[in-house]
């Protein structure tokens, strides 16, 4: 049978339905229920501090759901995405031109990471109002988001544009410039190292645009040019990089070299001994002093410089030859008085007197000295053996090296000039011919005897 007491209880829940003191507490816990959340107030400490506030415009602040902004956006603020996402979405049904909204929600798919669909709700915006700062950081943002690094540096550059005040993104950007030098500095060097040197130097000016003032870029961009034949350019490239950074030792070698080719000696001492200060090396310093060298050379007669292409040397060229490689030497040695008679007008002729006084070339005994006169290795031999025995004053290991005697094929040991000759032969200085011949009175070609007072200069300047 059914129970009296199921009956019973089935009234007093119907009588119950039918208090209206009942019936508004149960509708005020349902409306209570489906109202929306308060939102808090916004953390001391953002949680997304990137995000710009994506305010009203005038226009648009009294229409429908303008006043969900701020709450969706303390929602946003202190990580609450799901009522942020109501709040937001909310206002946007309730007034679908209003830009705001859809940026806000744009942020808060920001923030959840799905950066595809961000962007798509920025671009939403900004399709009703194409310069809306806060739309246009969100995109970029998202950009960021998808590794379109590219995309979103142009973007932050159009908002700095339109709002100057962005300092924050003003820092971003210059990130994201470093981020994309360092990207095109990367495509250039592998291009570079397989070949494609076009490719190479498209890179290096695309990051020389994006960062004018690096002196790696410029560096970069000037030795691809070099190698590509453009002198002009990259001599242009590598010097601003040394201004800009006098330590780049790279960029100053470069510009030396270049400067060298060109027959810049003495712009080129200047950039070898630069290299040479900012890292000191043997080379460095041999380069500087080589371009020093050729930098003096240019300045020298035209005479002296055509000496290594004549078939035969002269006196004179002798004598010029010891005045300028070795004038330390020749200085040292200076002090007799020799009057000559027979130099006045010739090119060389204060190289002549220094060395006649010095008593390394002498003269005949009739006070001429025959400038012109053909060279013979004999002379050659008597010079170079006066030189080294100086050196050899306070040099015991050179001493003993031109004490020697070798035996000659053509020069007996009691041969007047043989002295000179050994000496010259065992210093490595002048050395025997046809096997183990001296040939004394052979004429001595332009280039030997160049080489000769060169490998002398050598030996000169070794470290004692």
């Amino acid at each position: 049978m059914p129970n009296g007491k199921g009956k019973g209880q089935r009234a007093e829940v119907k009588g119950t339905w039918r208090n209206p003191l009942w019936v508004a507490f149960s509708l005020t816990l349902l409306l209570s229920a489906c109202a929306p959340k308060a939102p808090p107030s916004l953390p001391a400490a953002l949680r997304h501090p990137d995000f710009v506030y994506p305010n009203v415009p005038g226009p648009l602040a009294g229409t429908a759901g303008a006043e969900r902004i701020e709450r969706g956006w303390r929602f946003l603020q202190n990580d609450d995405l799901r009522n942020a996402d109501r709040e937001f979405g909310d206002a946007t049904r309730r007034n679908p031109s209003l830009y705001p909204a859809q940026t806000g929600s744009g942020y808060v798919l920001l923030a959840r990471g799905d950066y595809q669909r961000s962007l798509g709700t920025f671009e939403l915006a900004l399709a009703r109002a194409p310069m809306y700062v806060p739309a246009l950081v969100g995109r970029g943002q998202a950009l960021l988001g998808l590794l379109r690094d590219g995309e979103a540096l142009a973007v932050f550059e159009a908002v700095v544009a339109a709002d100057p005040s962005l300092a924050d993104l003003r820092r971003r950007i210059d990130v994201l410039r470093f981020r994309g030098v360092q990207d095109l500095l990367e495509t250039g060097r592998r291009a570079v190292a397989a070949g494609r040197l076009d490719e190479a130097k498209s890179a290096y000016e695309r990051a020389l645009a994006a960062s004018p003032d690096s002196a790696l870029v410029l560096r970069e961009l000037g030795i691809v040019e070099r190698r590509q034949g453009n002198a002009e350019g990259a001599l242009a490239h590598l010097r601003r990089a040394t201004l800009l950074d006098p330590s780049d030792v790279m960029a100053l070698v470069q510009t030396a070299e270049i400067l060298e080719q060109r027959q810049d000696f003495a712009g080129a001492e200047t950039a070898f001994r630069a290299a040479n200060t900012v890292e000191p090396s043997a080379e460095l310093a041999a380069r500087a002093a080589a371009a020093a060298l050729r930098a003096r050379d240019s300045r020298l007669p035209a005479q002296f410089q055509a000496i290594a292409r004549l078939a035969q040397a002269t006196r004179g060229d002798l004598a010029a030859l010891i005045g300028v490689r070795l004038e330390d030497t020749v200085r040292a040695a200076a002090g007799r008085e020799e009057v000559l008679t027979d130099i006045g007008g010739h090119w060389a002729s204060p190289w002549i007197t220094q060395v006649a006084r010095a008593g390394i070339v002498e003269a005949f005994e009739n006070h001429t000295f025959q400038p012109g006169a053909p060279l013979r290795r004999v002379d050659l031999a008597a010079a170079v053996s006066k030189v080294l025995s100086q050196l050899a004053a306070a040099r015991p290991d050179l001493r003993a090296r031109i004490a020697q005697r070798p035996s000659i094929a053509d020069v007996a040991a009691t041969h007047l000039s043989y002295p000179h000759i050994a000496a010259a032969v065992a210093a490595g200085i002048v050395p025997l011919i046809d096997g183990n011949r001296f040939e004394v009175t052979r004429t001595v070609p332009g280039v030997e005897a160049v080489e000769a007072i060169e490998r002398l200069r050598a030996l000169a300047v070794l470290p004692r």
